[in-house]
């Protein structure tokens, strides 16, 4: 079994290298990226930076080889995301806006995200107000590592008085689909959905 434990800031190098080794549907996106820091830019620093009470990793004789980043208040961290985050990597990354979509390379695709970020539905925060992403390398998979890190995550935000949880999928991860549905997690009604090829899964934290 992995070792769990906080995240530290000497960390972040570790979760900038699994975002981009777990990028893409779970590929290695290294070969996709020329900034290849853009995917943990998006998906795992600012959790670490702005709320890393909400942030463990998993380690083991080789490093740090997986994580769980979330936070607990989402309406909160969007908007300290809009106030301390993006601005400093809007000035670096150009806004690829007049691009076609279409004709977007990988990386302006994910400078467009942080230009015009997503924001979560109100009719999904206001019942599950946290959220969560893990990413696991393959040395720490089939390992209950995952288990491990949403057990530690979901007390996290239980303490902090979170009353849902929410996160979204790709629908053709068949294996993390199964993984999130065996720990209670549900498609919830009449939300607006993410986009194309993706899905909502939630889970309700009783108090």
């Amino acid at each position: 079994m992995a070792e769990i434990r906080a995240v530290r800031q000497d960390d972040l190098d570790a979760l900038y290298r699994i975002a981009l080794a777990t990028g893409d549907g779970g590929n290695d996106a290294a070969s996709l990226y020329r900034d290849q820091r853009l995917l943990g830019h998006i998906y795992a620093a600012p959790y670490a930076v702005l709320c890393p009470e909400t942030v463990f990793v998993a380690g083991d004789a080789q490093g740090v080889g997986g994580y769980i980043v979330g936070a607990a208040d989402t309406v909160a961290y969007e908007a300290r995301l809009e106030q301390e985050w993006w601005p400093t990597l809007r000035a670096v990354c150009p806004d690829p806006a007049v691009i076609p979509p279409q004709s977007r390379t990988p990386d302006q695709r994910r400078m467009h995200m942080i230009h015009h970020p997503h924001h979560t539905p109100g009719g999904l925060t206001a019942a599950y107000p946290s959220h969560l992403h893990i990413n696991l390398l393959p040395r720490l998979r089939g390992r209950g590592t995952g288990h491990a890190l949403l057990m530690r995550w979901l007390h996290a935000v239980r303490q902090l008085g979170s009353t849902g949880v929410h996160l979204a999928v790709g629908v053709n991860n068949t294996l993390a689909i199964q993984f999130y549905q065996a720990h209670g997690f549900i498609e919830p009604q009449g939300v607006l959905p993410v986009g194309p090829g993706a899905r909502w899964l939630v889970l309700p934290l009783p108090r």
